[in-house]
């Protein structure tokens, strides 16, 4: 019987060879094998990005949402202000939990799936000297448009700020230029093809003097804190041990496909993806040019409800995803992450064009 198919962003499907990982014996976290194993993980994510001069690493057990908890909620200087880039739900959560913390906080507010204009990203910037930190989600998955992060960082240089980007949906999946990059937010269970339930901060080894000056906010998302114990070989918190087993070896296969293997190879998933959906006749969301690797937005087919798409074709072994909020009755979206073969992808789009 065929496997089932994931064609959500995340979780994805993951190979073998990683599955394997997580059946290993029970481990205390407070021994030196798992102090081995966190200090591999820690280098191998810098290795694979080729970051490793001047970037360090925080793991933290949670969903992506946590290290961007971990990454925003540690991030601000008291009395500055974050700017923050909303254009989908993700963007949104970012402007939440600044507000949970009771953030300062400047906010360009657009459309979802609307790209940001940089003029206006400019004038936030020269008007609003308490501005500390800009924010932005890279792979905006509520409509698969990738923001503009090259430029919107260069700004941020130019400023003088702070450059926080929530990487959890591109990284090793669409292109992501670290030099204007100061704290990147990721996670193990998307591009990466590790299993959910660890995420980790990648940040400027530089920034840390200025971080270690902020007041502890939180006690479980604390980034400093998590830092320092790490690079002791320690922990705060009793972390989720099997998935960083897997999450390790779902490194050893990134650094050996290479970043760009990956993202060609997504890329070109996409393509024939978008080739087929073309031929069916689905409308796109997102204009060609703005579209990320890794996901499509469709608008639903005329007469067709999302869960009857949904079940016809977990019926045939493919998961897709609806949209969110107020798209949630108009678009349905496909993934292309994860551990997925040509063959997989060619029967998805014969299903999908029967249904439709």
């Amino acid at each position: 019987m065929p496997r089932t198919v994931l064609l959500n962003p995340g979780p994805v499907n993951v190979t073998d060879r990683v599955r394997q990982a997580l059946m290993l014996p029970d481990l205390c976290h407070r021994e030196k094998e798992f102090t081995d194993l966190m200090a591999a993980i820690r280098a191998k994510l810098l290795k694979a990005f080729d970051i490793e001069e001047e970037y360090t690493s925080v793991l933290v057990s949670g969903s992506g949402t946590a290290a961007l908890e971990m990454a925003v909620s540690s991030s601000l200087s008291p009395g500055r202000s974050m700017l923050v880039i909303e254009n989908g739900v993700y963007g949104e959560r970012i402007g939440k939990i600044c507000d949970v913390y009771q953030f300062n906080r400047r906010t360009i507010k657009l459309g979802w799936g609307e790209p940001p204009n940089l003029e206006d990203i400019e004038k936030e910037l020269k008007e609003n000297p308490d501005i500390e930190v800009v924010a932005l989600v890279h792979h905006e998955t509520t409509t698969g448009l990738l923001n503009p992060l090259k430029e919107v960082g260069e700004l941020a240089r130019r400023y003088e700020k702070i450059y926080l980007v929530d990487c959890i949906s591109s990284l090793a999946g669409d292109e992501i230029d670290f030099k204007s990059i100061d704290i990147a937010v990721g996670t193990a269970n998307k591009c990466i093809q590790g299993f959910p339930g660890v995420s980790f901060v990648l940040l400027r080894e530089k920034e840390l003097e200025r971080l270690r000056k902020i007041p502890e906010r939180t006690l479980y998302f604390n980034l400093t804190g998590y830092h320092r114990a790490q690079e002791k070989g320690g922990l705060l918190f009793t972390p989720a041990i099997p998935v960083h087993y897997a999450l390790d070896v779902a490194l050893d296969e990134l650094i050996e496909e290479t970043v760009a293997g990956r993202i060609q190879r997504y890329a070109s998933a996409a393509k024939f993806l978008r080739a087929g959906f073309k031929d069916i006749g689905l409308e796109f969301l997102i204009p060609e040019g703005w579209r990320s690797n890794c996901l499509t937005g469709l608008r639903l087919p005329k007469g067709v409800s999302y869960e009857r798409l949904h079940a016809e074709l977990k019926g045939n072994g493919f998961v897709i995803y609806a949209g969110q909020g107020n798209l949630s009755d108009t678009i349905f979206r496909i993934a292309n992450m994860g551990d997925i073969t040509h063959e997989e992808f060619q029967r998805f789009l014969k299903v999908l064009k029967m249904v439709c």
